[in-house]
C-alpha cells in the first residue's frame, strides 16, 4: 500500500514544539509552588491537597474568565509579557469576593501556530500573576488550532480553584450603614476594550503614538495589567469587619456593587471621594460619554470595593493603605434599592 507520507506537523501542527513548551514553562510554574500542590504539569491531571493546605471543612469556589479583546492590543503591539497577569486577575480578584482563597489555576492558550517565545512570555506572565495570589499554576493546555486562527491571534482562558471553610462565604451580613472602601485600579484593568479601541480609532493615534495621558506609548499603557488584590483583600477579611466585597469589572460600579446587596438595600455613593485617573478622562472626552456609560462600562478608578461594619472602617482603611492599597471611602450602604450618585467624575 502507497503511503503519502504526510504529518501532523504539514497539517501545520507541531506536537514537538508543545513538548519544548511544556519544558520551557516548567522552571516559571514551579516559582508558583504553594501548600497542596501534589503533581503539576505533565500528567494528565493535576493534584491538590486540601487538607495539606490548611483547610479543615473546605468549600471550594471556582471561576474562570479571559481578557476580552485587550488581547488584540497585545497582539498588534507585540507587547505579551503581561496579558497573563490580566487573565490571572480577572479569575481571582473574583474568587476572594466570594472569601475564597485561591488556591491553583490552569490556563488555555489556542493559537493558529505556536511561536515558543512568545508563548514563552504569555506563560511566565501567567506564572508571575498566580505567584502574586498566593495561587498555584499546576496545569493548562496549549492548542495549535490552524485555519481556526489566523496571523498572529491567539486566545486564552482561565481557570482558577479556591476555598474557604464551611460558614465563611461572602456576601455576609451585609447591612444599611456600613462603609464602602473603594481600592484604587492600575488603569482600564480587562474590561470594555471594544470602546477603547474603537474610541482610539477616532482618535487616530497609532498604538506607538505617545499617550495624551501618560508617559508611555499608547498601547503600552492601555495594556497595563490588572490589579490583584487577593491578598490585600484577604488580610481585610481575616481581620474582620468585611461583609462584602466587590470586583468592578464589566459593567462598571453601577452593576458590580449591586451583586453583594441584599433585596431591600442600595448603595450612595460621593463621585467626588476619589479623583477620575487620566486615562479614564481621555476615553470619556474622545468618546464623548456619558458619565452613566462611563460608570457602568469602565471601574473608572476603583477596581474593588469592599462593605465594611462602620466600626471597622478606619481599621480597615490602614491595614489596607499599610499593604500598598490606595483606599477612597466611597459612601455608604443604605435602605431602599438602587445605586445613588452624588457629585459629579468629569
Amino acid at each position: 500500500m502507497t503511503k503519502n507520507g504526510l504529518t501532523y506537523a504539514d497539517a501545520g501542527v507541531d506536537i514537538d514544539a508543545g513538548n519544548s513548551l511544556v519544558e520551557r514553562i516548567k522552571p516559571a510554574a514551579k516559582r508558583t509552588a504553594r501548600s497542596g500542590v501534589m503533581a503539576g504539569l505533565g500528567g494528565f491531571g493535576a493534584l491538590f491537597d486540601l487538607k495539606d493546605a490548611g483547610f479543615q471543612d473546605p468549600v471550594l469556589v471556582a471561576a474562570t474568565d479571559g481578557v476580552g479583546t485587550k488581547l488584540r492590543i497585545a497582539i498588534d503591539t507585540g507587547n505579551v509579557d503581561t496579558i497573563g497577569v490580566d487573565l490571572v486577575a480577572m479569575c481571582v480578584n473574583d474568587l476572594v469576593c466570594q472569601g475564597a482563597e485561591p488556591l491553583f489555576f490552569l490556563d488555555y492558550f489556542a493559537t493558529s501556530k505556536l511561536e515558543l517565545d512568545q508563548a514563552t512570555r504569555i506563560i511566565e506572565g501567567i506564572a508571575a500573576g498566580c505567584a502574586a495570589s498566593g495561587c498555584a499554576l499546576i496545569g493548562g493546555e496549549t492548542a495549535e488550532m490552524p485555519g481556526m486562527y489566523h496571523g498572529g491571534d491567539f486566545d486564552l482562558a482561565g481557570f482558577a480553584v479556591g476555598a474557604m471553610e464551611r460558614g465563611c462565604d461572602l456576601p455576609q451580613d451585609v447591612q444599611a450603614g456600613d462603609v464602602l472602601l473603594g481600592l484604587a485600579s492600575d488603569g482600564v484593568h480587562s474590561n470594555g476594550y471594544s470602546l477603547v479601541r474603537r474610541i482610539v480609532d477616532l482618535s487616530s493615534l497609532a498604538w506607538a503614538d505617545k499617550a495624551p495621558f501618560g508617559q508611555d506609548t499608547l498601547g503600552a499603557e492601555l495594556l497595563a495589567p490588572t490589579r490583584l488584590y487577593v491578598k490585600q483583600a484577604l488580610t481585610a477579611v481575616r481581620a474582620g469587619g468585611v461583609h462584602g466585597l466587590a470586583h468592578i469589572t464589566g459593567g462598571g460600579l453601577t452593576e458590580n456593587l449591586p451583586r453583594v446587596l441584599p433585596d431591600g438595600l442600595g448603595a450612595d455613593i460621593n463621585l467626588n471621594s476619589w479623583a477620575l485617573p487620566a486615562v479614564f478622562r481621555w476615553l470619556a472626552e474622545t468618546g464623548g460619554l456619558a458619565e452613566a456609560e462611563l460608570l457602568k462600562t469602565f471601574n473608572a478608578g476603583i477596581g474593588m470595593v469592599l462593605c465594611v461594619a462602620a466600626d471597622r472602617a478606619a481599621a480597615l482603611t490602614e491595614l489596607l493603605t499599610d499593604a500598598g492599597e490606595t483606599v477612597h471611602q466611597l459612601g455608604h450602604i443604605t435602605a431602599g434599592v438602587g445605586m445613588r450618585y452624588e457629585g459629579s467624575l468629569l
